[in-house]
């Protein structure tokens, strides 16, 4: 982390900040941006989801995409980590599994730009409520 020497240095940082948890707090509107949860467990923090969460945040910062990113517990697929599910407003979401920092960008290129489908999507293996 850089030294903070000034007010200056410590408005600057605050900023910077800002922008990037900009993102996991629009909550208010969530329905209608995209919605991603990366699993932060220990099994995925291990596997390097804190990575995969950074580049989702950079990335939709950077391309100027509304969607809110946040933190999750266990999602149940330890086997898959790191794991990431993804909401588009409309559309159930879409969990994928073994998730690095290469494969979210492509994910994001892909599926959250052009609807396109990417190798490792874990399916639906249970039924809610609401479904019975």
């Amino acid at each position: 982390m850089e030294k903070i020497k000034s007010l200056t240095d410590l408005k600057n940082l605050q900023e910077k900040l800002n922008s990037k948890t900009g993102l996991s707090n629009r909550s208010d509107n969530a329905g209608e941006n995209i919605r991603v949860k990366v699993a932060m467990a220990t099994c995925g923090i291990a596997s390097g989801a804190k990575e995969v969460m950074e580049v989702f945040i950079e990335e939709f910062t950077k391309r100027n995409i509304d969607a809110v990113v946040t933190q999750t517990g266990c999602m149940g697929y330890c086997y898959a980590e790191p794991t990431v599910e993804i909401t588009k407003p409309g559309n159930e979401p879409i969990t994928f599994g073994y998730v690095d920092v290469k494969k979210a960008s492509r994910i994001i290129d892909k599926y959250v730009l052009n609807n396109e489908l990417v190798d490792g999507i874990i399916p639906v293996n249970y039924e809610t409520i609401d479904n019975k």
